[in-house]
Parts: structure tokens; sequence; C-alpha cells
């Protein structure tokens, strides 16, 4: 049987091999390992039009054995992770497919502190989601409750405002959503920089997400770049924890670019913790050499967002990151979050006074 768990979760075609019987499953078995078969969960979703379907299906999978479910609704996956890690939770879940074509989905398990599963925890979770139905079900007075609780979501952009309201700036930028979750949140938090702030690819259906736009379709963003004068751009993925770069000229900054930018400044300030970035095995090597170069310490993982947190948290670092831009800013955000990543190299553009090219 092939294991269900991937480097990001389960991921599969909606109403194909991800059909709402496994989220039920997982919403299960969630609440009975995770949370003791009560508790609280939170669940996020990104823009996808499957997303409604298979939130349905946790939450049941979730009441059913016993566990009140908290809806937080369209958000970034940081989002949830913020949420997730706030102390209010046992666990939370994401339905998204990231940076995949709008005919997938996802689940994304977190544990009560907002990070992801170790791969003993999933395999666990994943022999009970193959017996689900073996799974004690409570009567009805020890049924959990289905909760809206869309207003949680207020905590994370206080938190990303309050970041962005230290980097002043007048810059014009441009901003591609993707069609994705961040483009409820993005554009504000942006603006509150002081920016004029271009927005692109935000009108989600349901079916666009990531169609031909957002950080795996960098060059639609360039082109506007170009076209509206723009000081630089940043291209978010469908749930926003991505994010990728365009200078002045239309250029693609990629993610072991912006890792690069972001270490080096740090470390001309003394300023990253342990003097150590952490990389997969894809960064390129001028990425390293430059580190290094400049007094730094480099660790290098397997591929995957998970393994680059683990990792920094094992050496101390205080930045990782992957090449298709998933950054970690440590001090920021345990969690790779586009929307931060844009706030750190608008910070050193100001500071530098230097363009991104």
């Amino acid at each position: 049987m092939p294991r269900l768990f991937g480097t990001d979760g389960i991921r599969g075609v909606a109403n194909g091999d991800l059909r709402p019987p496994l989220a039920y499953a997982l919403g299960r078995a969630a609440a009975v390992q995770l949370l003791g078969g009560g508790g609280a969960l939170i669940v996020g979703q990104d823009t996808r039009r499957s997303g409604d379907m298979l939130v349905a299906a946790l939450v049941a999978g979730g009441t059913s054995a016993g566990a009140d479910v908290h809806r937080l609704g369209v958000c970034p996956t940081p989002a949830l992770a913020l949420v997730a890690g706030s102390g209010a939770f046992g666990a939370g879940v994401m339905v998204s497919a990231s940076h995949n074509p709008a005919d997938d989905n996802g689940l994304k398990v977190l544990d009560g502190h907002g990070l992801k599963l170790d791969d003993r925890e999933e395999d666990d979770l994943e022999a009970l989601i193959w017996r689900a139905e073996e799974l004690a079900s409570p009567p009805n007075a020890g049924v959990g409750l289905a909760l809206d609780a869309r207003h949680l979501l207020d905590a994370y952009v206080d938190h990303r405002l309050e970041l962005a309201r230290a980097v002043r700036n007048d810059l014009r930028v441009s901003l591609d959503c993707a069609n994705g979750s961040g483009g409820s949140v993005a554009p504000r938090i942006l603006a509150a920089t002081g920016a004029t702030v271009d927005v692109h690819f935000d009108q989600p259906d349901g079916t666009n997400i990531n169609l031909g736009c957002g950080a795996t379709a960098p060059t639609a963003l360039a082109g506007l770049v170009r076209r509206d004068g723009a000081d630089v751009g940043f291209c978010l993925d469908g749930d926003a924890d991505r994010c990728v770069a365009i200078d002045e000229r239309g250029e693609v900054v990629d993610g072991d670019q912006l890792i690069g930018i972001i270490a080096l400044d740090r470390l001309s300030r003394d300023a990253l913790a342990e003097g150590t970035v952490v990389v997969s095995i894809l960064s390129n090597g001028g990425l390293v050499a430059a580190i290094e170069g400049a007094g730094g310490r480099v660790v290098r993982t397997p591929v995957g967002d998970k393994h680059i947190h683990d990792a920094m948290v094992v050496s101390g670092a205080g930045l990782g990151g992957e090449k298709s831009g998933h950054v970690i800013v440590m001090e920021r955000s345990r969690s790779g979050d586009g929307i931060v990543t844009a706030l750190e190299v608008l910070s050193i553009m100001v500071r530098s006074g230097l363009r991104l090219s």
C-alpha cells in the first residue's frame, strides 16, 4: 500500500485519488491521535473549488470523533500555522495543494505548535486513517461542534501589519496573488509599508489558482513590472507560503537568490542567528559559496520545507529555504511565509537604498 504522506502532506487530484472519505478519515484519526478524542482542531483552506468539499468532510470526521472543529476559512498556510500554534488548538489541517494546479488538492497536518508532523507522527496518523471506522464514536452529547473561526485570521494579519509598518517606503510594488488565499490579506499588509501596491491575479474563481500566474509562473508579473515601471514585484503561490521576486528590469529573482540577499544582509549586520543558513540539496553552489565567503555556515538537507525547518531548529539557524521560494526567517515566522519574505526584501531595499537588481 503506497504511503499517503509525501514531503508536504497528502496530495492528489480532488475527487480522484483525494476524495471526501479520505478527508473524513483524516479528521477522525487526527481527533484521536493529536487531540485524544476531544479538544479543538483548526482547519483552513485555499481558493480551490474542491476546498469546501474536503473541509466539510474533515469537519464531519473530526466532530464525529469528539473534537470541536474550528473553520478559519480561506487563509494563507502560514496564517493557519500561526493560529494552530497559538495554544488554543491541539492540531491544524490546511486544505491546499500550494503551487499545484487547481484540479489538485491536499491535506497538510500541523501539530499544536503549528509545525508539520515528523515522520513517526505521520506514520502513526496514517495507520489510524486506514482504520478510521474502528475508532470510537461518542454518543450525541460527546459529538464535537463545528465552529466559525474566521475572526482568528485577524491575529495573523495584525502580526504581519506590525512587521510591515516598520518598513516605511514610497516604492511602487507589483503583487501577484496567484488567485490564491494570499489575495485576501497580502495587498493590505504590503500597503501598510507606505508602498503603492499594484495588485494582480487576485480574482479567484475556484479554478484559476496558480493558472499562468504566481510563483510558478513569474514571467506574467515580470511583464507587468516592466509595463508599469514598478520598483519591485512579488509573486506568491496559491497558499502564500512561497515568494519569488521580480527586479525593476523584469528579471526573476528566485528563492536561492532571495536567500542569498537576505543572508548577506544579515551577516553584514551580525543579525543572522548562529551565522547559519539551511538550504536543500537543490540549491546552487554559488549561493553556498557566497554565504561561506561572507563568513556564514551552510547546512544542506533533503528537499522539503519540513526538512529545512527541522535542520534550522537543530542548528539554531536564523534563515533557511529552497530555490522554489519557500523561505523561513525564523525570528519572523516559524514556517515559510511569502508575505514575510516580501517584507524582508523591502526592508533590505529601503535600508540599503539599492534596487533588487
